[in-house]
């Protein structure tokens, strides 16, 4: 582990570092440029993805306190829920999942299929919810709990971030040429914040791309950067000179709802590498590559790296959208 953070509790929950994987014939579709894509949907916990690096170090930090409870918000279908609920069964400790209606799907598979499913599984118990107050209400009934935020996405989980950028690091340099833009989803920008101090602290000028997928890009911004200031003071180390820029343009009519550019995106990785993206986080991540790619603002002679932060569950519960009528 870095001496950058060496002091702060961790605990292994992912199998890593994870893979940095060439996509030529995805490359080869977008016309340039040269694309690899970083499987972070492979960490291994409960079928993998982004969380699992922040909660070794949030759990890390909930185990050093002495707590046997943790409990943690999300949409309905949160892969950060499914990861956290995987955690706890690993390491023995009782895992409430509070669950708020924040996407317009009323249907049962909605409710029941998906990480919903793999929570229960999982042993966690959860409760959905239809707004704040209610999510206020049950922690009573739930009493002592070390709290997680929704996506892990505070100072401490984006610690996870910090690492990751630094692993990213030891892989780029074995790329001739090195990367020159990372390209991912950003929804509570933990993941985001954590990766742009990690990779400043490696030295790296890499530009990062975050592409919209829970708020509008002012609020995203906003997030982000308040995400940023606070795991740096947590570090004592500077804000990196070099922000990410978001990306709103992809982010359709709302969190969770389908766009015709995300379901062009899924296909797309999935027929070019047999890469399994997922509705609402990678799917419009990548459709927000292929705009970038096609308009010339990632030019053809570029490296870029496609983050995969995981989620392949959602994919069964938007078969409409995915499979429906016009599908081809």
């Amino acid at each position: 582990m870095s001496d950058l953070l060496s002091r702060f509790p961790r605990v292994p929950l992912a199998d890593l570092p994870t893979p940095l994987h060439e996509a030529p014939r995805l490359t080869e579709t977008l016309g340039g440029p040269r694309v690899l894509v970083k499987r972070d949907d492979a960490t291994g916990l409960a079928l993998g993805g982004n969380k699992t690096r922040k909660l070794e170090f949030l759990l890390g930090r909930a185990l050093a306190e002495g707590h046997d409870t943790v409990v943690t918000f999300g949409a309905v279908q949160s892969n950060h829920a499914r990861q956290t609920a995987a955690a706890c069964a690993r390491l023995g400790l009782r895992c409430e999942l509070v669950l708020t209606r924040s996407v317009p799907r009323p249907d049962a598979l909605y409710e029941t299929s998906g990480n919903v499913l793999l929570d229960g599984l999982l042993g966690a118990r959860t409760h959905i919810v239809d707004g704040a107050d209610e999510a206020l209400a049950l922690l009573a009934e739930i009493g002592p709990a070390y709290a997680i935020p929704p996506g892990g996405s505070d100072a401490t989980g984006a610690l996870g971030y910090v690492a990751a950028g630094l692993e990213f690091a030891a892989q780029a340099a074995d790329l001739p040429g090195g990367v020159d833009r990372i390209v991912v989803a950003t929804s509570t920008a933990g993941t985001t914040a954590g990766l742009a101090l990690g990779l400043a602290h490696a030295g790296l000028d890499t530009a990062i791309e975050a592409v919209c997928v829970y708020e509008p890009a002012g609020v995203t911004a906003a997030t982000l950067d308040a995400v940023l200031g606070a795991t740096a003071d947590l570090l004592g180390a500077p804000l990196p000179e070099r922000r990410p820029r978001v990306h709103g343009d992809w982010f359709g009519p709302g969190y969770g709802v389908p766009t015709p550019e995300m379901v062009e995106a899924v296909r797309l990785f999935a027929r070019t590498e047999g890469i399994l993206l997922d509705p609402v986080y990678t799917g419009k991540a990548a459709a927000g590559l292929a705009g970038l790619a096609r308009t010339g603002a990632i030019g053809p002679d570029e490296t870029v790296v496609f983050w995969h932060t995981g989620g392949a569950p959602g994919l069964f519960v938007y078969p409409d959208a995915l499979t429906g009528a016009g599908a081809s």
